[in-house]
């Protein structure tokens, strides 16, 4: 599917709509009943029954055993979802099935609105085990009232979530695109040159920087247009468009595979256009 705007792509917090209500951080929720988001070992529980894959609802599975506190993140659908976190050791029913939330992604099992309530979740539950103690004196910390930041019970210190910023670009040369592979991804994948954003650095000067690093490749007219969140932990995914100036292509053989001019009437296979990486090869080669 093509998107009209990166904006609607999965995990970007439009895409949820009314269906969600944010709660405030801190808060519970009403009753002991409603959606629960239970991740196992990095695994999202869900129930996979004989329809479509959905979230457990109504009261709390009785099958979880002793557990930690539900964390409440908001309202969905007109009732509460939580997030909850169950020991490698319980063992989940017949009719659940577990699997990590990015796999579920590229396999397009989730209606991208759920998909991104479980993204938000995901995030949530990941800055929540980083953050349980003080990254200054190892201390415990403490909520702060009305944002998912913390504070040192011992010395003071607040952190709040980090988020990355990391650049993708999509770089043409008249009939051509310059794709990237890792060694790590399907056989015969390929995707864009991208990168995090290092100290004292723009999000273009990123962009340039990443391209050159890893393909040889220097970059001109570099134009945004668009991002996507993504949880896998924290980032945020920021594409742009550029067009070929000058030099050859030198793989950096740390970081890539291979790099290559592809024709853009004969690409290579690449990642779901759910993806910002996806979406943009798609709509603007």
């Amino acid at each position: 599917m093509t998107y009209p705007t990166a904006a609607m792509l999965p995990f970007n917090s439009s895409v949820l709509g009314e269906d969600f209500i944010p709660a405030h951080p801190g808060n519970s929720a009403p009753g002991d009943s409603g959606w629960w988001i239970i991740m196992q070992d990095d695994c999202l529980v869900f129930d996979a029954g004989d329809g479509d894959p959905a979230l457990l609802e109504g009261a709390i599975p009785a099958w979880t055993g002793n557990h930690g506190e539900a964390l409440c993140i908001g309202i969905w659908r007109g009732k509460p979802v939580r997030i909850l976190e169950i020991g490698s050791e319980i063992k989940i029913p017949e009719h659940c099935h577990a699997e990590p939330l990015l796999q579920t992604f590229f396999l397009e099992k989730f209606p991208d609105n759920l998909l991104s309530l479980l993204g938000r979740a995901q995030q949530i539950l990941s800055w929540q085990r980083k953050s349980a103690v003080c990254p200054r004196c190892g201390s415990a910390t403490d909520l702060i009232p009305g944002t998912w930041g913390k504070a040192c019970r011992s010395c003071g210190y607040q952190h709040f979530p980090a988020i990355h910023p990391c650049t993708l670009v999509l770089v043409t040369r008249e009939t051509e695109v310059l794709l990237v592979r890792k060694a790590e991804w399907p056989p015969g994948y390929y995707s864009l040159p991208s990168g995090f954003c290092d100290f004292g650095e723009s999000l273009e000067e990123c962009a340039r920087r990443e391209v050159e690093e890893e393909t040889g490749i220097r970059i001109s007219n570099l134009h945004y247009v668009g991002s996507q969140c993504w949880p896998f932990p924290g980032q945020l995914m920021a594409g742009f468009t550029a067009e070929f100036a000058a030099g050859e292509i030198v793989v950096d053989r740390e970081e890539l595979e291979d790099a290559a001019w592809f024709p853009r009437s004969a690409l290579p296979p690449s990642f779901s256009a759910k993806s910002i990486a996806g979406w943009m090869i798609k709509t603007f080669s």
